[in-house]
């Protein structure tokens, strides 16, 4: 499962990140940049390091006398977190492949990039139930806000959201949805049929249905 990374809440703890973005830091010149006491310092650290932002790596030695400082790093994920690159680059370079490919060639390329991912985030769960689930959570995970309702007329179910994380180059590119598609498919093991709503602000909807069940188109 993908762990999603949250922006850290207060001025302070916002002050511990971008001095750590900086470069790896200790508790005392934490403190000393940010003016404030070692243990308001340590205090943030410690959520921080539950929220998956932070970690501590390696240590440095003071002097010839006493213990070694702990040294504190922002994660990877911290960095991925605050980074608003991806988006831009994302829509821009599916803009330039939809100008280079036919829109079979892009459809079926995405949904080649929806296989991979689900076939790096599959999911162990037994039930078809569990698995749907599951792929409810890795869309969260992804920064998608979920519900999973029963499909009327059918044994599956509408995995349905309402903040589509891929938003704006969906909107650029609505083939992007096939690669959802794919990897809704491939965490489900089941049949999944795309109905996003790209009219104003996408919203994405999946039919999740168990194979060999037929359904309304």
């Amino acid at each position: 499962m993908i762990a999603r990374a949250h922006r850290p809440d207060g001025p302070t703890r916002g002050q511990v990140i971008a001095l750590l973005r900086r470069g790896a830091m200790t508790v005392d010149e934490l403190a000393n940049a940010i003016g404030v006491t070692d243990n308001a310092v340590r205090l943030h650290l410690t959520a921080l390091e539950r929220d998956g932002l932070v970690r501590a790596e390696g240590v440095r030695r003071e002097g010839s006398v006493g213990k070694p400082a702990t040294l504190y790093a922002v994660t990877p994920d911290a960095q991925v977190a605050f980074s608003k690159a991806y988006e831009p680059v994302l829509s821009t370079l599916l803009v330039s492949l939809a100008g280079r490919l036919s829109g079979r060639e892009l459809t079926e390329l995405l949904r080649d990039v929806g296989r991979q991912l689900a076939s790096s985030t599959a999911s162990n769960k037994e039930t078809f139930e569990q698995r749907v689930e599951a792929a409810a959570a890795l869309l969260e995970s992804l920064g998608a806000e979920i519900d999973v309702e029963p499909a009327e007329g059918t044994d599956g179910y509408v995995v349905r959201g309402f903040a589509c994380p891929l938003s704006r180059s969906v909107a650029q590119c609505p083939p992007l949805c096939a690669a959802v598609e794919e990897l809704v498919a491939g965490v489900t093991r089941a049949k999944v049929q795309e109905r996003c709503d790209r009219s104003g602000l996408p919203r994405c909807s999946f039919l999740v249905t168990p194979r060999g069940t037929r359904t309304k188109a």
